[in-house]
Parts: structure tokens; C-alpha cells; sequence
């Protein structure tokens, strides 16, 4: 890809036989062009965001309208404010008008009550323009990592999209996370993990899209966001090549990712997800409320006595797909079309 990023210069990164250590591997060369660009200070995590295109432009409405306001706000203030500046301005000048202050004539009790209120302005205007103007100004022409505004351009709103976060200020004095120390432990490591293991929740994934993960610990990189859907665009990755890639820059190393779940609580995340997609396509068609009695039907009949083996999964398929037909829906079709795996995967 053409766009590079500055980064910190670093040693160059001694290849070793051996593969990292646990719970660390080397990422896939798929995505060697967007990882190029990534800043070695920083971890990212990129995952796929499946909720409904419709729900993220409601979401992405939000920040919109508040900008809006935010901009119609300065627009009132400027129009409000500009002729009492442009009298001072003048009044500083020697021309005198109705701001010129003769404090040689004036009181005390006249004086104090006019400089508490020029200060008062004066702090009103300095804290809207140095802290409140530039959110509209980053969210529209924001370079760095690109800008919210840039991103939906090129994006637009769709079902699946790539979501790339960065690590604020935390990761850049961490240390070394993935060699042990002398005693056979690494705190650094341990911090590290708990981040990037409370940031990569099924819940939080599955429950949150992409623009309300940005927090105190994360932040989007709209640019790397673009960057990954070009690449999907163009057939230079499979999107499913995005599925909860976390990444992170080691001197000795270079550029690893983190399997730090291992395969077994893969698969429960897998599963997890799998409910949420399915879940999310019902919601779509208006039809929530079957997600709720197919929980119900399923948690009932893995409750009763010797287990959830296959007469009783043949008994909840039965009662899944009776309760989906009433309602105009084939529950096998359904499922493989909103989840991608055979519909047996909705009734174990």
C-alpha cells in the first residue's frame, strides 16, 4: 500500500529459529501491508463489525449532530461577540466608544464589576475555542489517522466492517511483554494482557459498535480503517482475515500477534459470536423476540436430567424449527445465512 506512517526507528529485528513464545505467534502475511503501517509505539486490535448498517448510521448520527450544534454554537457566538471585540480592539486604539473604560472617574464599585466581566468573556471565549472548537475541526479535517468524516466517506455504512483500534498513551512505556524475566515472570506481560483481554471481550464486541469503542485505553484509526477495507475492496484480503487480529511491535521480534485465548476459549468465542450474528439477523427482520424463546427452548432442554445429548437436541430442533416456521422462517436457511455454519450448530 502506498501510505506509510512515521515511525520510531528501531534496531533491526533479530529472526530467531524458534517461534515467539506463548502466548505469542507471527502474524499472517496477509496482512503485511497494513501492518507496515502501523506505529511500533502502539498495539492494535482489528475485529469485524457485524451489526446492522442501519443501527451504525443511527450511531454515527450522534457525533454528527453534536458537531453540528457545535459549529452553529461558535457561528452564534462570532455573530454575538464581534462587535463587542472589534470595540475594544478600537477603543485600544485610542478611538473611544462605549467600551472605553476612564478609570481616572470611575469608582471602585464601577470598575470591579466591568473587569470581572471582560475576564469572565475572556475565559468563556478561550475555553470554547481551546477545547471545545477543535472537536468539529478533528472530526472533519482531522489527519493524523485520518478523521470519522474521511472514514464514512470512503466506507460508507455496511453490514460487515473492519474496525481498527490503537492504544493510547499506556502501551508506550510497558517494557518488554513477551520475554520472561530472571525469576520466570513478566508483570509487564501480565498488565498487557489484562488490557487487551477486557478491550477483546466477546461481550464488549458483541454487544458494541466499532465508533463506541473509543475510550480512555483505545482510540480508532480511521486511516488504518480504510486502509483494511481498500484491501478487502481490492481482493488483497479476505475480510475474515480481520477476525480479532491483535498486534503489537517487540525489538527482538518484530511485528507479533496475540493468541493469548488459546484454542479452546477460540471456540467458545466463536460461539459467542455466532449468537450475537444470529441474534443481530433477527433483530434486522423484526423478529428479536425469537431469539429470546430459542434461548429459552435450548437452555430448558440442556437442563433436564442425563444432559443435552442427541434425543434431547432432536427434541429442541423439532420445537426451534416449529416455533421459526409460525413465524414464516426456516430456521436452518436463516442460520446459515446469517451465521455461516450449519444450522446444528443452533441447537447444540
Amino acid at each position: 500500500m502506498a501510505r506509510q506512517r512515521k515511525a520510531v526507528k528501531s534496531a533491526p529485528v533479530k529472526r530467531k529459529d524458534a517461534g515467539p513464545p506463548t502466548p505469542y505467534k507471527r502474524p499472517p502475511e496477509v496482512l503485511q501491508p497494513i501492518i507496515d503501517t502501523f506505529d511500533e509505539r502502539h498495539v492494535y486490535i482489528m475485529h469485524i463489525d457485524s451489526k446492522p448498517w442501519e443501527f451504525k448510521r443511527r450511531v454515527f448520527m450522534v457525533p454528527v449532530l453534536v458537531n453540528l450544534a457545535i459549529v452553529a454554537l461558535f457561528a452564534w457566538r462570532v455573530y454575538y461577540i464581534s462587535p463587542y471585540y472589534l470595540s475594544l480592539i478600537t477603543s485600544a486604539m485610542g478611538h473611544w466608544n462605549e467600551t472605553t473604560m476612564f478609570v481616572e472617574e470611575m469608582a471602585c464599585g464601577e470598575i470591579i464589576p466591568e473587569v470581572g466581566r471582560r475576564t469572565l468573556t475572556f475565559m468563556l471565549d478561550t475555553l470554547l475555542a481551546v477545547f471545545l472548537w477543535p472537536w468539529p475541526i478533528d472530526f472533519c479535517f482531522g489527519q493524523q489517522h485520518g478523521n470519522p468524516v474521511a472514514w464514512r466517506r470512503a466506507v460508507g455504512f455496511r453490514s460487515r466492517e473492519v474496525v481498527v483500534r490503537r492504544s493510547r498513551n499506556w502501551s508506550e512505556g510497558m517494557g518488554d511483554v513477551v520475554s520472561d524475566g530472571e525469576d520466570g515472570t513478566n508483570e509487564a506481560r501480565s498488565y498487557f494482557l489484562a488490557r487487551v483481554s477486557a478491550a477483546t471481550a466477546p461481550m464488549v464486541l458483541g454487544e458494541k459498535t466499532g465508533y463506541v469503542l473509543i475510550d480512555g485505553n483505545w482510540d480508532l484509526d480511521w486511516a488504518a480503517m480504510m486502509d483494511a477495507t481498500t484491501m478487502v475492496d481490492k481482493k488483497m484480503a479476505a475480510i475474515e482475515a480481520f477476525t480479532l487480529v491483535i498486534l503489537l511491535h517487540h525489538e527482538e521480534w518484530g511485528w507479533l500477534c496475540v493468541d493469548f485465548k488459546g484454542e479452546a476459549l477460540e471456540q467458545e468465542d466463536d460461539r459467542r459470536r455466532q449468537v450475537f450474528a444470529f441474534r443481530d439477523a433477527l433483530a434486522n427482520v423484526g423478529k428479536e423476540d425469537l431469539f429470546y424463546r430459542w434461548i429459552e427452548i435450548v437452555q430448558f432442554e440442556s437442563s433436564q436430567p442425563g444432559g443435552f445429548g442427541p434425543e434431547r437436541q432432536e427434541i429442541a430442533a423439532k420445537q426451534i424449527r416449529e416455533l421459526f416456521l409460525k413465524e414464516g422462517i426456516d430456521f436452518d436457511q436463516f442460520w446459515e445465512d446469517s451465521v455461516g455454519t450449519d444450522s446444528a450448530m443452533g441447537i447444540q
